[in-house]
């Protein structure tokens, strides 16, 4: 926080020298980089696909080619267009110095915030996912990084932790989610750590496992939540309606595959403290140039605030100015505090609208508060122009508690929309370009089916919230048909 410049420069050069020998390093030239304008100029930008070559070698267990230290284990993330799922190199130092760090940062944080914190006095519940040997090499494993996470804790933490491993780790997540909640029910649970949605499934299930109101008659010393994965904003109201006390506490996490990223730092504020000491030297592109073909790249010194940035990454896992897929905004230059505002792969811009995560959700909470209704999934894609039609958005939404007038709801919907965004408005301007949202109401249970159709049930799997395309909606509609 002090010295952020410094710190991220030093950071730099040193996994420049780490990686000098490494294959990457040798072809890349790093022992010629100095200063930041080489370093731009030696490596260019990396995506997924132009490192997957050098992944997949390193998966079959062969070693020095994107790091120097031995990887024997891939996070395994969520799809490309080209593959379902990515596979991220995960070093000794990467988890060490990233993960594990940020996770006793995590603590030390909330620990300075609230010094009352009763937390250690019982367990703590992280629901996460399972990993598995890949076959094909013997040597080398890959799964969810919760999974391989809780692999490598150390011993101790078993003491202050629930279910044990051989739950925690179970692949199946239906029989999983039925161990969890039998085992966990019986134990003083003070913090859950996971994503919204799947935690929410786990207490919705113990609740009705213990003919329980909510969960605070389960666990009456349940304090905190360490989220992360999606946006809490959408599960606000349920986790007030599931957890009503106003000691609970809600600490937001930016933790992905490719590194621990940020930690809300401060009481009442959404905002997260940037990490800049844990092996991560960050780049930025401005959000609208970053599918260009060479777009402008800056570094912490030259970022503003409130402008939208495609996130650019080198690591002590072996990514070299790596586009990691999430969209940031700045709040604060000092310190470095950001908020996420989504994916750069995971928006509507079908009408030239630019609608983005960030977006949607700001407007569906207007919306519910409105409404007084609760959202309980979403997913939304565009309806495409036809020759007697202009263009839509139709989305998908499965309530926990539904408006009562979901006409009322739309309008709303899409005057925040409007509010929000000045793209969205122009292309609603008299229904010329785009008429009014379409909703469609889903049955309870509709999304989780179809997760569970697509292998994507529970660890670090979440619903895709918006697309350029009508595939997901398409698959959804289908199965809620068929059901």
């Amino acid at each position: 926080m002090k010295f952020p410049l410094e710190v991220q420069d030093e950071w730099r050069r040193k996994l420049i020298t780490q990686a000098q020998d490494t294959e990457f390093g040798k072809r890349m030239d790093f022992k010629r980089i100095g200063s930041y304008d080489s370093f731009q100029k030696h490596i260019p930008i990396q995506d997924y696909e132009s490192l997957k070559p050098s992944i997949e070698r390193m998966m079959m267990g062969e070693q020095n080619i994107l790091w120097h230290s031995e990887i024997r284990w891939f996070a395994k993330s969520s799809g490309t267009t080209s593959d379902k799922s990515k596979f991220i190199p995960l070093s000794k130092e990467s988890m060490e110095d990233c993960h594990f760090k940020g996770g006793k940062d995590m603590l030390s944080i909330y620990c300075n915030n609230y010094p009352e914190t009763k937390i250690f006095a019982g367990k703590g519940l992280t629901l996460g996912g399972s990993h598995q040997l890949n076959q094909k090499s013997g040597n080398t494993s890959f799964g969810d990084l919760s999974a391989i996470i809780m692999e490598h804790l150390p011993m101790w933490v078993e003491y202050i932790r629930t279910p044990d491993l051989s739950i925690a780790l179970m692949g199946e997540w239906e029989a999983k989610l039925e161990r969890i909640a039998s085992n966990t029910s019986e134990e003083d649970v003070t913090n859950l750590s996971g994503v919204p949605s799947w935690m929410m499934i786990l207490l919705q299930r113990i609740v009705e496992l213990k003919g329980a109101s909510n969960i605070l008659e389960v666990w009456p010393n349940l304090e905190l939540f360490l989220h992360g994965g999606v946006n809490f904003t959408p599960y606000r109201e349920q986790y007030k309606k599931m957890i009503p006390s106003n000691q609970m506490n809600y600490l937001e996490i930016y933790n992905a595959s490719e590194g621990f990223f940020g930690i809300q730092d401060q009481r009442n504020s959404e905002e997260m403290l940037l990490m800049l000491d844990y092996g991560i030297f960050y780049e930025f592109i401005p959000a609208n140039l970053a599918d260009e073909e060479n777009p402008p790249v800056i570094w912490l010194d030259q970022v503003q605030l409130g402008v939208n940035y495609a996130m650019v990454i080198t690591t002590n896992g072996g990514l070299w100015r790596y586009k990691i897929g999430d969209v940031i905004t700045f709040t604060s230059v000092s310190p470095y505090r950001i908020k996420i505002a989504g994916r750069t792969k995971h928006f509507i811009n079908t009408f030239g609208e630019e609608l983005i995560i960030d977006n949607a959700e700001k407007a569906l909470a207007i919306a519910c508060e409105k409404t007084q209704s609760i959202i309980r999934e979403y997913t939304a894609g565009p309806i495409f122009m036809e020759i007697n039609s202009n263009g839509a958005h139709e989305w998908l939404i499965e309530f926990e508690k539904e408006p009562e007038n979901l006409d009322y709801f739309t309008e709303v919907l899409d005057n925040a929309l409007k509010s929000l965004n000045s793209d969205y408005e122009a292309k609603r301007y008299k229904n010329i370009t785009l008429r009014l949202p379409v909703i469609k109401v889903m049955e309870k249970g509709t999304f989780y089916n179809w997760m569970n159709k697509r292998g994507k049930l529970g660890g670090q799997n979440k619903v895709p919230r918006l697309s350029n395309n009508r595939a997901f909606i398409e698959e959804i509609l289908e199965l809620s048909m068929v059901n």
